[in-house]
């Protein structure tokens, strides 16, 4: 007898949508084991396929290119206008509702540009007056160029610590000393200076041949790197390549932030405490830095370390008082400013460097270098170095450009971003700039001191202008321990995330892990190379996930028409005779043999070895019944032990139902395994059916020939759900009908 379980009533929906369920009139029949239902005709539902004209490749090609090259004078001015977005806003400026916003966030970014660009000049190798340079144009650049209001673009303490470790590279490479320590009295910042420190070395500079000192050479360095770099980011952006950024996901950026800080933090510790150190190369240069250091403690300057620790309270205290009461700010407080402002004065006029021996920035001299072309022979020697360079930069920009664009209601260009940052390093290059982008520590400050439009980077460009004009030779005495103290205080941001990894591992443990990998070998191998291992790392746990997906055993939702996982849900009612397995994941030739091992054994079967058992059984039967004929009988069994022996127990199911809702694609070996599963279950006479299955996977599982020819056993295999398919093979009423599918044109 059936059990009462099997008896169900089942509703069905209006012919109008919308309207509630009505239980239908039922009739139920015992026979034997089974149940009939006697019910009116159940709705059905036509689904027809839509026919899509395929357009050849080399129509869409020639459309384009007509389109593209078909000029007209509207055409061009859009074209114009697009790459110059300030010529779109500028006339629709609102000069009483925005100018004071933009030059009180202009005068602040400014005033906190200049002493960051002097202090990020000693992780970029090169001497204070080209970080103002690139403060400078960076800035009216992007003005013209860029589509983010809000984005503030200069100096970034990550791209100078990239730029300064190819320029010590290069330094070493072509015989100079590396180490900014040694003295190298200059009163002009020419190219043609005879003032190198160890030996002069022959340059090509705009066709002209010069000697050409180690600041030269190091500048030389810098602009070409940066140049590529900027063309990269254009080539990017023409070719539509912006989709790179992707792979950079949020815990790969923050990683690698957090660990380039560990690197930004040893190489200013030596200005710290005032020693004299050289500067490590290679891999590995946190650890061989940190090991010089200790081995050169004893040579501390004490002025230095005063200096530090009292700078580093200062702005410590500065920051805090300002995080407490930002809310009562309306600008944040120039706390850098002023403490470089009062080191120099007393750096002057306590005579530090000639009575303690504090080593300070030098001569930097006021106006403009003549504009020199890149030194396209050193360009071969950092193209590969500007790869990495050109990505983290334009990645940081894009998404602080779309985070702030979000935030506020308005909507950026990302391409036209690409150009702009683009744009940002090839022009500044013929200026002596090295590599920017844009900085987040400066964009909250721009948004929080009432920025609305890119007319603050103008102003800002004005502040760092005067510097240039006129106060430049000011910051003469400045200790390079303030600058240090300025630098690691503006990596308290990145090192806190330290203390957010119990979190993280809370939230999300993958990227916790993606995350303390990037930022462990940017750390201890390189930045470069942590980068590179970052976005690695990430597809591979991407690949992992997809190789070893959850899945899962269903059991139906009692009286409805859904089905869950019965290891998560309890009070789930088993499907008689019929398993429900569901695969999370993409099935292709990297999962499959999770797919076949997950299946055989959460429904505890293996059709291959099952065939083979049965084989077997088969034979050792043939051989019983030929011994029995002969009167021979098997030694310590009866004839019915020894059948009940030999012969196979009964699967308890006749029905495999592939929830294939999660699988998002098949490629050529999961149509093959697909089919082996289909065949070999058949030969044990289990039926092997398909629910929810995507429009993709249908056409891929048509092409594999699932279906056999002509797609005639279509609808028997698929099913629009797994109800549907239930109740295909329990005779039972379901709410969800069986798909009409009888040929290839009909679902």
């Amino acid at each position: 007898k059936a059990p009462s379980s099997y008896f169900h009533t089942y509703c069905f929906p209006r012919d109008s949508p919308g309207t509630p369920y009505y239980p239908c009139k039922c009739v139920q029949k015992r026979t034997g084991f089974a149940i009939t239902m006697d019910i009116g005709p159940s709705p059905q539902f036509l689904m027809e396929r839509k026919v899509h004209t395929q357009i050849s490749r080399r129509q869409i090609i020639k459309t384009k290119l007509k389109k593209s090259c078909s000029f007209t004078t509207e055409r061009l001015k859009n074209m114009v206008m697009d790459f110059f977005p300030v010529l779109r806003w500028l006339p629709k400026y609102h000069c009483r509702e925005y100018i004071w916003g933009d030059v009180m966030s202009g005068v602040v970014i400014g005033i906190i540009l200049v002493p960051q660009a002097i202090a990020y000049s000693l992780l970029a190798g090169l001497k204070p007056i080209y970080s103002l340079y690139t403060s400078f144009f960076a800035n009216l650049i992007y003005f013209l160029l860029g589509t983010s209001r809000h984005v503030s673009v200069g100096i970034f303490s990550l791209l100078s610590l990239m730029v300064g470790q190819v320029v010590d590279r290069e330094l070493l490479l072509a015989g100079f000393d590396p180490n900014d320590d040694a003295e190298t009295i200059s009163n002009s910042y020419e190219w043609n200076s005879n003032s190198s420190n160890v030996t002069a070395f022959n340059l090509t500079l705009g066709g002209l041949s010069t000697e050409c000192g180690k600041e030269c050479y190091a500048i030389g360095v810098a602009t070409a790197l940066t140049f590529l770099a900027g063309v990269y980011q254009v080539l990017m952006g023409v070719f539509r390549l912006g989709f790179v950024s992707m792979y950079l996901s949020e815990s790969v950026l923050d990683g690698f932030a957090t660990g380039a800080s560990l690197t930004i933090l040893t190489a200013q510790v030596k200005y710290l405490i005032g020693i004299k150190i050289p500067r490590s190369q290679g891999h590995g240069i946190v650890l061989t830095t940190w090991i010089n250091i200790f081995q050169n403690i004893s040579q501390a300057n004490l002025c230095d370390v005063i200096t530090s620790a009292i700078c580093i309270a200062v702005l410590v205290a500065a920051k805090e008082l300002g995080e407490r009461y930002k809310h009562k700010l309306k600008i944040p407080l120039p706390t850098e400013l002023v403490v470089i402002v009062v080191a120099t004065m007393v750096s002057h006029y306590g005579n530090l460097n000639e009575v303690y021996a504090s080593s300070v920035s030098g001569a930097i001299p006021t106006g403009f270098i003549p504009p020199q072309l890149p030194n396209f022979n050193l360009m071969y020697r950092v193209a590969a170095d500007a790869v990495p360079l050109a990505i983290v930069g334009f990645a940081f920009t894009i998404s602080l450009s779309e985070m702030f664009a979000k935030k506020y209601a308005y909507t950026v260009r990302a391409n036209q971003e690409m150009f702009a940052i683009g744009f940002c390093n090839i022009i500044p290059s013929f200026f002596h700039c090295f590599a920017t982008s844009a900085a987040l520590a400066k964009t909250l400050v721009k948004s929080s001191t009432g920025c609305q439009t890119q007319v603050s980077s103008v102003v800002s460009a004005a502040v760092v202008l005067l510097v240039l004009l006129f106060l430049a030779p000011l910051f003469y005495s400045l200790q390079k321990c303030v600058l240090a103290c300025i630098i690691i205080v503006s990596l308290r941001g990145a090192l806190e995330k330290f203390r957010d990894v119990p979190q993280r591992y809370h939230l999300n443990k993958m990227d916790t892990l993606v995350w303390c990998v990037t930022a462990l070998s940017s750390a201890l191998i390189s930045t470069e190379m942590g980068l590179l291992v970052g976005v690695v790392f990430s597809m591979l746990c991407i690949i992992v996930r997809t190789q070893q997906p959850r899945t899962a055993l269903l059991g139906q939702i009692q009286s409805t028409a859904f089905y869950e996982d019965n290891w998560e849900y309890e009070g789930l009612s088993p499907v008689p005779r019929t398993k429900i397995f569901r695969f999370e994941a993409p099935l292709y030739y990297a999962n499959k043999d999770f797919f076949l091992k997950s299946l055989y054994r959460m429904t505890g079967l293996d059709p291959t070895l099952e065939a083979a058992r049965r084989k077997k059984n088969e034979k050792k039967e043939k051989e019983r019944w030929k011994e029995g004929d002969r009167g021979t009988t098997v030694k310590g069994l009866d004839q019915a032990d020894t059948t009940l022996h030999l012969v196979p127990k009964e699967v308890d199911f006749q029905t495999i139902i592939i929830d294939c809702s999660s699988i998002t694609f098949l490629d050529t070996a999961g149509i093959t395994t697909l089919k082996e599963i289909l065949k070999d279950y058949n030969k044990l006479k289990i039926t092997v059916l398909l629910a929810c299955c995507n429009p993709s996977v249908i056409d891929s599982l048509k092409r594999g020939g699932y279906f056999g020819k002509n797609y005639k056993m279509m609808h028997q295999l698929l099913f629009y759900s797994i109800h549907s398919a239930v109740g295909e093979e329990s005779g039972m009423c379901p709410v969800t009908p069986v798909w009409p599918l009888q040929n290839a044109d009909v679902w």
